[in-house]
């Protein structure tokens, strides 16, 4: 019997688990004469009045601003602000550190990104290439290159469905029909056991709660600052692990992430051994 290739992935928020703040807040409010706390104001404001979806609002109030202010909101100019975001440390050599990590114990790691945050601007980012899918906040832009309209507004619910998506291997989010057609958990590409959540607070529970039930493992990213704002994520079992936002060798994090791998590997290898033992004995039987 053909030996199953095993993967595992590693799904990560984006602004304060991967880093320090919003990304917007690095250079787009700056550039617009707004201090970040005025931006995000504004932007439940408009949402409270017309009771709008906080990332729609957000999204708007951007355009809005963009316009009034004659900056360029092309998908070019959201990727150079992706130049500006500074990174937690450790980041930028975490990816091939788990990735060899993995490949030592015959597993392939694949990292996605779940942010209510803007993917033009994580694809300025230097660690975008370590991504399969970024799925985040999107505009479409006219023919004329300038951004019209929001494409894809992801908020702490509609995350979900990537979760699904990714443990399906249905990554196209036009494709509606094969996510929800019905598919054994053995058929899955990725089951959820085999899925490790990154977030740093209450936006990302419902998919760490998820992946959490269904066999996964959820970790809750704080810098030292915020600890105290996510330690009830623990006491109310929608987290396994709680660790400090430093993805350098040796840290806390990365030792627990190698073992959650090392867990899920061996775990792997067994269910492979007992299922062989099983169509060995069943074709002896027959």
């Amino acid at each position: 019997m053909e030996k199953k290739k095993h993967i595992i992935a590693l799904m990560y928020d984006f602004d304060k688990t991967l880093c320090s703040k919003d990304m917007q807040e690095y250079s787009f409010i700056p550039n617009i004469g707004m201090e970040a706390d005025e931006f995000w104001a504004e932007a439940n404001r408009i949402s409270v009045k017309n009771n709008m979806d906080r990332i729609l609002a957000y999204m708007y109030l951007m355009m809005k601003l963009a316009k009034k202010k004659d900056f360029p909101i092309t998908k070019q100019s959201f990727q150079e602000l992706g130049k500006d975001v500074i990174l937690f440390k450790g980041v930028k050599t975490w990816f091939k550190r788990i990735n060899d990590f993995g490949k030592s114990l015959g597993v392939e790691i694949e990292h996605y990104i779940l942010s209510s945050g803007l993917k033009e601007i994580i694809e300025g980012t230097p660690i975008a290439k370590e991504f399969k899918k970024i799925y985040a906040c999107e505009f479409h832009y006219n023919e004329r290159g300038n951004a019209d309209w929001p494409q894809q507004a992801v908020n702490f619910t509609t995350k979900t469905q990537f979760v699904f998506r990714i443990s399906k291997g249905v990554l196209n989010v036009s494709d509606d029909v094969a996510l929800n057609t019905k598919l054994p958990d053995e058929a899955r590409r990725i089951p959820y056991q085999n899925m490790i959540y990154f977030g740093d607070g209450l936006t990302d529970v419902p998919c760490m709660k998820i992946i959490k039930q269904y066999g996964g493992h959820s970790i809750a990213i704080h810098n030292k600052k915020q600890v105290h704002k996510i330690q009830s994520l623990i006491k109310d079992e929608r987290v396994n692990f709680v660790c400090e936002s430093d993805y350098q060798k040796d840290s806390e994090l990365e030792r627990v992430v190698k073992l959650i791998i090392q867990k899920v590997a061996i775990q792997n290898e067994l269910n492979d051994i007992s299922k062989e033992q099983y169509e060995n004995k069943r074709g002896k039987d027959e």
